[in-house]
């Protein structure tokens, strides 16, 4: 039987503050981050002109030459620029402070390389529209949406993202220049080109249903072969936590709806085509899950309006759950 362990008041309380100072700091960071890189004054043949800078190598293009009007702008953008990077400075220090205290609580953790990607995810507005958190690392995310402590086994070195866009978007590399704005070191495994990995050897994953593939830029990296399976992880409502990780900085997690995802993973725990020494895990963590969901999730109803939503392929993983669960976790149905 998997037990949970219920937060403390303290535990509960730091989970409050610590979302909320992470909303405001990447609420300013979000608004640094739309903000051109840079905008200087030129001089050219003796005239004056703008420029609006790209990248730290200096590469930009003009925006004309230097009016009253643009005068204007340039202070503007300056003077904003210099607001919210003194905020974001001072948003920190009280984050790190919470972030402190989260670990000191012993609250769920994430791996180091975890979070980077996550901020960069949120900083960039791809979390929840265009990226889901689909492997181990939700699992945290879910133990704080029960508010408890579930044993299961550690997180593995690796990270599943699921692409799930419904519209296609801008052209451009939006999973790859997020990759190699974390770390310029990813690159794409040749063998496995759904796979990046990193000079650390840490790896990143990408997967896709099928209803979603199109709408991935079809330049992007990287590519994600169309699993039917992860259609089931698009559906109920998704999981939307802040979470610590282990060097003390925080990140946001949006994961799938915990119900799919249990089951998912139950599904995936017998399927011979999966990892033999990863399937035991996925049998591990999906059982205990259902039996979070259904002591400490009423948010997440595990009842006939539920059960009647799922596929042929998915019902006896809920039956042999409810067939096996421990009395004082079964739902009241």
């Amino acid at each position: 039987m998997h037990q949970i362990r219920p937060f403390s008041d303290e535990q509960s309380r730091l989970l409050v503050n610590l979302r909320q100072r992470y909303e405001v700091w990447m609420a300013a960071e979000q608004e640094l981050a739309a903000l051109p890189y840079d905008l200087r004054r030129k001089t050219v043949s003796g005239s004056v002109y703008l420029y609006e800078i790209r990248d730290r190598s200096g590469n930009g293009k003009s925006l004309g030459p230097m009016n009253a009007a643009r005068e204007a702008v340039f202070r503007d953008y300056h003077a904003r620029k210099d607001a919210l990077q003194a905020q974001i400075k001072d948003l920190r220090a009280a984050l790190a402070e919470s972030a402190a205290l989260y670990r000191a609580l012993r609250l769920p953790m994430l791996s180091s390389d975890a979070g980077p990607i996550l901020r960069e995810c949120d900083r960039r507005h791809l979390l929840g529209s265009h990226l889901l958190v689909v492997g181990t690392n939700a699992v945290a995310a879910y133990m704080i949406e029960a508010n408890g402590t579930i044993t299961l086994p550690d997180e593995t070195e690796d990270f599943d993202l699921a692409w799930i866009a419904q519209a296609p978007g801008d052209a451009g590399h939006r999973v790859w220049d997020m990759l190699k704005a974390v770390d310029p070191t990813f690159t794409i495994n040749s063998e496995r080109d759904f796979q990046a990995r990193n000079a650390k050897a840490y790896e990143v994953e990408l997967l896709v249903a099928p209803s979603r593939a199109g709408t991935l830029e079809t330049q992007d990296r990287p590519r994600p072969v169309p699993l039917p399976e992860q259609e089931w992880l698009l559906l109920g409502r998704p999981v939307d936590q802040v979470i610590g990780c282990r060097d003390g900085s925080p990140a946001r997690i949006v994961a799938p709806d915990p119900r799919w995802f249990a089951l998912h993973k139950l599904w995936m725990s017998a399927q011979p085509k999966r990892n033999p020494q990863k399937r035991p895990k996925d049998r591990k963590q999906g059982l205990a899950l259902l039996g979070a969901i259904a002591a400490n999730m009423p948010q997440y109803p595990l009842e006939q309006t539920f059960e009647d939503q799922l596929p042929e392929d998915l019902r006896p993983f809920l039956e042999m759950w409810k067939n096996g669960a421990p009395s004082s976790a079964k739902p009241a149905w």
